[in-house]
């Protein structure tokens, strides 16, 4: 089959992908299929300011920062970056309401968006062309934005530099020739969180079964640190506790050192796979095939379709794709001894 003639002369791509951490993430396979697939074309990606500290350093990628704590004066600060440019074409990967304006307010023939389905907050309205409706994880779903425009292979690469002194920092906390279970208990949203004391339970029987080091991870929240401060005091043996130490390039360089992640659905957990380290991610209120990490899909404990049953009376297929079931208690739907038992196979392997 020939190639659809309006694929064959797109010589720029804009991206936009403000947030969170791990749907940037998601993005990398994206921008890595490009640069082999279609070499040459320049990529303009239109990142959140916090995003852009994890992967601003990708090269041959133009970064433009949106600071969403300036209000109307980010748009401006982009349109002002962009002024003159008329891109070839517009990848809309992001439907929430600030990239549905950005996406109507940057000039470009062919503005490309998700399907009504799955579309928000104006998106419609944001785009002139629409890739084909699937229920699919992230990933696939921002794979159908290239395969849309002619680029029908995938290049599941999701390389990112680290720097020196982030591979130093890491060197200097994790332990060698031993085994560790990385844990960074806490999501951007509480109630994907599961309970303290199943995270300790977890992290003793890994220490006394496995001979496990544990590392524990997360950001600089009262809460995070409140859930570190816990896990710490009731271990059988003292973890590293880089709760609230780390930025997003040592996280990375200690998610390399590390066996495994045990985590919620969250960002750190596609940090993850960025460097190959395997993920127990906890799911429950939200559906790993959807959101999960991608390497690890097999490594997910999910409890998804026993909480739409119990929330809402109904198999998780009847509910609408993406939808999240936050409610309190949901994680505990998970239990201890379902976390063990992956681990144990992960540790086989």
């Amino acid at each position: 089959m020939s190639p659809d003639p309006k694929n064959t002369d797109i010589n720029s791509i804009c991206i936009i992908r403000l947030s969170a951490i791990g749907d940037v993430t998601h993005m990398l396979p994206i921008i890595h299929s490009i640069q082999k697939f279609r070499p040459g074309t320049k990529i303009t990606w239109i990142i959140g300011k916090t995003e852009y500290k994890l992967v601003g350093d990708l090269e041959n990628v133009e970064f433009i920062q949106f600071n969403k704590s300036l209000g109307i004066k980010a748009y401006q600060q982009v349109l002002a970056k962009l002024a003159g440019r008329k891109f070839d074409v517009l990848l809309a990967c992001q439907v929430s309401l600030r990239a549905n304006i950005l996406s109507m307010l940057i000039s470009a023939k062919r503005k490309i968006g998700y399907d009504k389905y799955r579309a928000k907050d104006f998106h419609t309205l944001a785009v002139n062309e629409k890739i084909t409706p699937a229920k699919n994880h992230v990933l696939d779903s921002f794979f159908q934005f290239i395969e849309h425009i002619g680029i029908p292979h995938k290049k599941l690469d999701w390389s990112l530099p680290i720097p020196k002194d982030a591979h130093e920092f890491a060197q200097a906390q994790i332990p060698e020739n031993k085994q560790v279970l990385a844990i960074s208990p806490c999501s951007s949203h509480p109630l994907r969180n599961w309970n303290v004391q199943s995270y300790i339970d977890v992290a003793n029987y890994a220490i006394e079964k496995h001979n496990m080091h544990i590392v524990l991870l997360g950001g600089n929240s009262n809460l995070e640190r409140e859930f570190g401060e816990e896990i710490s005091a009731q271990l059988i043996q003292p973890p590293t506790n880089l709760i609230g130490k780390d930025t997003l390039k040592k996280l990375l360089a200690i998610l390399q050192r590390c066996t495994a992640l045990l985590t919620p659905d969250s960002g750190p957990a596609h940090m993850a796979t960025c460097v190959n380290t395997p993920v127990l991610a906890l799911h429950a209120a939200s559906n790993s095939h959807r959101s999960g990490p991608y390497l690890s899909l097999p490594w997910c404990i999910d409890k998804y379709s026993a909480a739409a049953e119990l929330h809402f009376n109904k198999p998780a297929e009847q509910l609408k794709w993406g939808a999240k079931i936050e409610k309190p208690g949901v994680m505990d739907l998970i239990k201890p001894e379902d976390v063990i038992i992956k681990l144990d196979k992960l540790l086989q392997t």
